[in-house]
C-alpha cells in the first residue's frame, strides 16, 4: 500500500478542505492546515515575519514526512511559499522567478523584454514624493493614467487619474494605507536577491500605467518541469460604467485566434521569467477596437475563484493542479467532463458609500435557492450589525454582498438564472450613505 502524502495547505479552511478531498488521487492524501485562515483571509494586517516563524515551527514540529506545502491565495500566502518550500525541500518555484510576476514594476520590466507590443507605457513613482505628478509626466505619462501600488491584494489601492485633483486624492489614500501591504511585502524582499534597480524600488513605490482595456479574461495555467501548459481561459465581466466585477465565465467567449494568441503569450513570458513548477494565472484584455491584446498582471497562483468554474465545467476543481504540482506529478486535469456546459462566479453588489447592513439571507432561504437553482452555491459576504466600510478587499466603487456560483446550459440561461436567484437575496441596510 502506497504511503500516504501529507500535504501542508496554508490558510487551509473547512470550505476548501471538502473541495480538495474530492480532487484526484485524494485518498491517498492528507491534509494539513499551516498558519489559521483568519489570520489571512479576513484581515489586512500581515505580519509575514511571525506567521513564516510560526509555520517553521509547526512544519518542524510534524512527526511524518512534508510531501508538499501549498496554497491558493494571493499575498501573503503566494509570496510565504517558496520561502517554506525551500526550508522544506518541497517542491515550488524560485522566489526569484514569483517576484518577477508579484513586483509589479519587475514584472514589466521582465515583460518588456520579449513581449513588449503587450504592455502599456510604464513608471514607478513613490506616492511620499511631493514632485511624484512631475516625474510622472517626465516618464511620457499623461492624463488619463491608472495609479496602483507595486504590490496590491484585489483591487484595493487601485484609482483611474483623469485629473490632478484625482491624483492627489489617490496619493492621499496611498499614503495612509499603503504600508498594510508595502510593509510585510518588504520583508519578502529582504529574502531574495534583487537587481539594484529593482531593490531601489520596494513595495512603498506605486505604478502608474496607462490606461488598458477591453474584454477582460483569466489564461488559467502551470509550468511542469519547464514546461508551460494553460488549460483554460475564463472571462472577466464588469459592471457597466464601472470597474467592479460582475463575474467571472467559463469558458471564455473569445474568438479562437484571440484565445490561440493569449496562450502564446503566456507560453514566452513565464519561459522567459523561469517560472516553473508551480501554477499561474495570467489576466489579459483584449482591445477588439485597437486590435490589441495587453497582459494585465500575472498572478503566482491558481484563481481561486475559479475553483467552482472548473468543478463544473470540466469535472474537478482547479486546485488539482496546485496538488499535483507540489507533490511533484504532472497535474490531471480533465477537460469538459462536468454537469454544465457554462459555469459563473458572480458578485452581487451594492453601489453605496456605506452603509450598516441589519438582515442577511437565512440559512433556511439559502436552502431554498440550492433546491430551486441546482448546483447554486451562495457564499455571503457581511453580518448583520457589519458596517460595509469595514469589510476586506473591496474595490474602489462598491461592496460585494455575496459570492454567487451557478452552471448552466447556456449563457443565456446562466444570466436569466442569477437575475431570478438575486431576487431572492434578502439584505437589508440602514445608515445608507449615497
Amino acid at each position: 500500500m502506497a504511503a500516504v502524502k501529507n500535504i501542508f495547505v496554508v490558510g487551509l479552511n473547512d470550505f476548501n478542505r471538502q473541495r480538495l478531498e474530492t480532487l484526484h488521487g485524494a485518498e491517498g492524501c492528507r491534509f494539513h492546515g499551516v498558519i489559521a485562515p483568519e489570520l489571512v483571509y479576513d484581515t489586512e494586517e500581515f505580519d509575514i515575519a511571525a506567521m513564516l516563524s510560526e509555520a517553521t515551527a509547526q512544519l518542524e514540529a510534524f512527526e511524518g514526512s512534508i510531501d508538499a506545502i501549498v496554497g491558493y491565495m494571493d499575498f501573503p500566502v503566494s509570496t510565504m511559499l517558496p520561502i517554506l518550500c525551500e526550508r522544506f525541500d518541497v517542491r515550488s518555484t524560485s522566489l526569484s522567478s514569483l517576484l518577477k510576476c508579484e513586483h509589479k514594476y519587475w514584472s514589466r520590466r521582465v515583460q518588456r523584454e520579449v513581449i513588449p507590443d503587450h504592455i502599456p507605457g510604464f513608471t514607478a513613482f513613490d506616492p511620499f514624493d511631493d514632485e511624484a505628478m512631475t516625474r510622472i509626466g517626465e516618464a511620457g505619462l499623461y492624463f488619463p493614467f491608472f495609479v496602483k501600488p507595486i504590490k496590491s491584494s484585489g483591487s484595493r489601492l487601485g484609482f483611474r487619474i483623469d485629473t490632478p485633483e484625482d491624483f492627489y486624492q489617490a496619493i492621499a489614500q496611498l499614503r495612509e494605507s499603503i504600508g498594510t501591504i508595502a510593509d510585510p511585502f518588504n520583508t519578502v524582499l529582504e529574502q531574495a536577491q534583487l537587481p539594484p534597480e529593482i531593490a531601489a524600488v520596494d513595495g512603498h513605490f506605486c505604478m502608474a500605467e496607462e490606461i488598458i482595456g477591453g474584454w477582460q479574461c483569466t489564461v488559467e495555467g502551470y509550468v511542469f518541469e519547464g514546461k508551460v501548459v494553460s488549460y483554460g481561459i475564463v472571462d472577466s465581466l464588469r459592471y457597466p460604467q464601472v470597474l467592479s466585477f460582475f463575474h467571472y465565465r467559463y469558458p471564455s467567449g473569445l474568438p479562437e485566434d484571440i484565445q490561440t494568441t493569449m496562450v502564446e503569450l503566456t507560453d514566452r513570458i513565464m519561459t522567459h521569467i523561469g517560472y516553473d513548477n508551480a501554477a499561474f494565472n495570467i489576466e489579459y484584455f483584449w482591445d477588439e477596437v485597437q486590435g490589441r491584446i495587453w497582459l494585465l498582471e500575472i498572478n503566482t497562483r491558481i484563481s481561486q475563484s475559479h475553483c467552482d468554474l472548473f468543478e463544473k465545467v470540466d469535472g474537478v476543481s482547479n486546485q488539482q493542479v496546485t496538488i499535483d504540482l507540489g507533490l511533484g506529478r504532472r497535474p490531471d486535469m480533465p477537460h469538459r467532463e462536468g454537469e454544465f456546459p457554462v459555469a459563473a462566479k458572480f458578485f452581487h453588489r451594492v453601489f453605496f458609500t456605506d452603509a450598516v447592513v441589519t438582515r442577511v439571507p437565512t440559512d433556511a432561504e439559502l436552502a431554498e435557492l440550492v433546491t430551486d437553482f441546482p448546483g447554486c452555491h451562495v457564499a455571503v459576504q457581511v453580518e448583520e450589525g457589519q458596517r460595509l466600510s469595514s469589510l476586506p478587499e473591496q474595490d474602489a466603487y462598491s461592496f460585494a454582498l455575496a459570492h454567487v456560483y451557478l452552471g448552466a446550459s447556456s449563457v443565456e440561461q446562466l444570466l436569466a438564472d442569477f437575475d431570478r436567484l438575486v431576487a431572492r437575496l434578502a439584505f437589508e441596510f440602514d445608515d445608507v450613505q449615497g
